[in-house]
């Protein structure tokens, strides 16, 4: 009889926002996979909070949380401008980390944390939890079959209208929506691109927000033109707003054959049947009734909803939960990470070129 593989022992880094309504949630879900044997957070009442849901010890300050020696993963949920030292510090202890995004707020500091999880031969991840969205899943299951072509063009947008006044609207802490919204469309953006590295367009303002950080923000990810790998690389279009009084869908895709567009559990595609459309030839003859070249379209038509998809028990249903399955079978069984190092510095490099780009830096 075989031995069961044992739960990987976890610690909670920041019990806000994410560390507590994303990550506390995943994990508790998964109780074959992972225990919550630590947290550490400055406030007490969010300590004794997790100490009642999960029987763990608690710590106020990281470095108590990183002598406790039960502590096999840490997750980093902190302030953005943390995320670098608390996982560096966290791999240089011989733990595992999985840290939220961005990987960090500059790619120097993305390069060191990359440094010390080789040097510690430690696992490091990224929870680019917008990766598993079950409609992106679904969308690019869709690229990949061909059905809709050759992708020409991929928007991704993140539309609202409104103010926000939290740490996440100021530059000190790492904040504004090219780090915190962008972190998750560009890593989407990205995937939609292929391989190779795009050249950035970037433009931002700040509009609505009562920080110092941008809160519109346009990036354009084009194919460099002298790179073996531009050839057939779509134009990926990234808009993040929080002056857009009228929201747009979520994805939109080109394709040479049809095209996609939806989010928010709802996806539409359509293409064109393989040799429906007769043959034609190039004429500069005069048309008839001096009208414009018109075709007739059959469009072939899709629809997917993550209702359906969840009732079918369709892969892409399971959504942010894949992260943390992916996690454990690394972290025990050592197979691929859900998100590696490299993929996250990839998306960094697009940061710190818009950064560079920036005319509010």
């Amino acid at each position: 009889m075989s031995t069961p593989t044992p739960p990987v022992r976890t610690a909670i880094a920041g019990l806000g926002r994410s560390g507590w309504s994303i990550h506390a949630r995943l994990l508790a879900e998964q109780p074959e996979r992972f225990t919550v044997v630590a947290v550490q957070d400055r406030l007490p009442e969010r300590r004794a909070e997790a100490e009642r849901r999960f029987g763990c010890r608690s710590y106020a300050e990281f470095d108590d949380l990183l002598a406790d020696v039960a502590v096999e993963l840490v997750v980093i949920a902190v302030p953005s401008h943390l995320h670098a030292p608390y996982a560096i510090a966290a791999l240089q202890a011989g733990r595992h980390v999985v840290g939220e995004k961005p990987m960090a707020t500059s790619l120097a500091d993305a390069e060191r944390m990359a440094a010390a999880g080789e040097a510690a031969g430690r696992r490091l991840s990224v929870f680019q939890n917008w990766r598993f969205r079950p409609d992106l899943q679904k969308a690019l299951a869709v690229i990949g079959s061909g059905a809709i072509g050759r992708i020409v063009q991929a928007r991704l947008t993140n539309h609202g209208f409104g103010r926000r006044w939290d740490w996440q609207t100021l530059r000190r802490f790492g904040g504004g929506s090219l780090n915190n919204t962008g972190a998750h469309l560009i890593d989407a953006g990205l995937a939609l691109y292929g391989d190779g590295e795009p050249r950035v367009l970037y433009v931002s303002d700040r509009v609505q927000t009562l920080g110092d950080a941008e809160d519109h923000v346009k990036i354009v990810l084009t194919p460099d033109p002298g790179a073996p790998s531009a050839a057939g690389a779509p134009t990926v279009d990234i808009e993040i707003t929080s002056t857009c009084a009228y929201e747009q869908p979520m994805l939109h895709v080109m394709g040479s054959e049809g095209g996609l567009t939806g989010g928010n559990g709802e996806l539409r595609w359509r293409f064109v049947r393989p040799g429906s459309r007769p043959e034609r030839r190039l004429s500069t003859e005069p048309t008839e009734d001096r009208s414009y070249n018109r075709e007739k379209i059959e469009w072939v038509e899709r629809r997917w909803t993550l209702d359906e998809a969840k009732a079918a028990g369709a892969p892409e249903a399971e959504g942010e939960a894949r992260y943390y399955r992916e996690l454990f079978d690394a972290i025990r069984g050592g197979g691929p990470l859900p998100v590696t190092a490299e993929q996250a510095l990839r998306q960094i490099r697009v940061i710190e070129e818009c950064r560079r780009q920036s005319a509010l830096d």
